[in-house]
């Protein structure tokens, strides 16, 4: 397929406010991102473009071959997984986490009048019991920790085989045990070959799976630096986005970051 996203010179404005500021940015289909930056960089911004959520005020936003403003958005959701505390926080407490999962067949949150197929129902329950989450189906979304939470919405932005993976800090709210195991599930689907071109954004490097492939920076709602991860997530270019003096490690294919002197 080549490039899935594809973003030109793209500004968001907001109450006189730049929340993008002419950001050029291109996802190829076997590309594995992760986007790091300071709180209001625009990272969420970013994604809300890459999932169709929001225009671009300028530039060009394609997104697997149609471009913003020129296609029905509703059409294109479908085919993009999404994962934020945004679509969480929408998320009936008293649904069934079977339901969760099948209802972004049509990209809706909370079961109204639709019909699924039983092939539907066996597929949620696969990617559920492939994530650990499989003996939670008949469970109501509400009574979840937050680990298994994390771990249905993931089931839901995989159950319609997307062909672009947008996940916003999936590893936030999490206790050291649940990020790595969390962390070790996004490398698993990041790893095999069928997996849809993925982009991850969190505010550590420590949440970054191995196999992830590339990196880009935001401050201010401009880009940093962008490009292959291990070339790109220097401590120089790490100390840029953060506004003070970073030291990257990268040991056993994770990486860590600490204050410098």
């Amino acid at each position: 397929m080549g490039s899935v996203l594809e973003l030109t010179d793209v500004t968001i404005t907001r109450n006189g406010t730049k929340l993008l500021d002419a950001v050029t940015w291109s996802v190829e289909d076997t590309d594995r991102w992760v986007v790091l930056g300071p709180n209001g960089a625009g990272k969420t911004t970013l994604l809300q473009i890459a999932s169709a959520r929001m225009h671009p005020t300028s530039g060009t936003a394609t997104i697997l071959g149609e471009t913003l403003g020129r296609v029905d958005v509703f059409e294109l959701r479908p085919r993009i997984g999404l994962t934020s505390a945004a679509i969480a926080d929408r998320i009936p407490r008293h649904e069934r986490v079977d339901d969760v999962v099948v209802s972004a067949s049509y990209a809706v949150l909370g079961r109204w009048r639709e019909a699924y197929d039983d092939v539907d129902h066996e597929r949620a329950r696969q990617l559920l019991a492939w994530l650990g989450v499989g003996e939670y189906a008949d469970r109501t979304f509400g009574t979840l920790s937050e680990g298994e939470r994390k771990r249905v919405q993931i089931a839901r932005a995989l159950m319609t085989d997307p062909e672009l993976l947008l996940m916003d800090e999936p590893a936030a709210g999490l206790d050291l045990g649940g990020r790595e195991a969390l962390v070790r599930t996004l490398d698993e689907i990041a790893s095999d070959d069928f997996a849809p071109a993925t982009v991850l954004v969190t505010h550590h490097v420590e949440e970054i799976p191995p196999s992830f492939t590339h990196v880009l920076l935001l401050r201010g709602g401009t880009v940093v630096a962008a490009g292959p991860i291990r070339e790109t997530l220097t401590s120089a270019a790490l100390s840029e986005t953060f506004g003070l003096p970073l030291k990257v490690v990268r040991s056993d294919d994770r990486w860590t970051a600490r204050a410098g002197r």
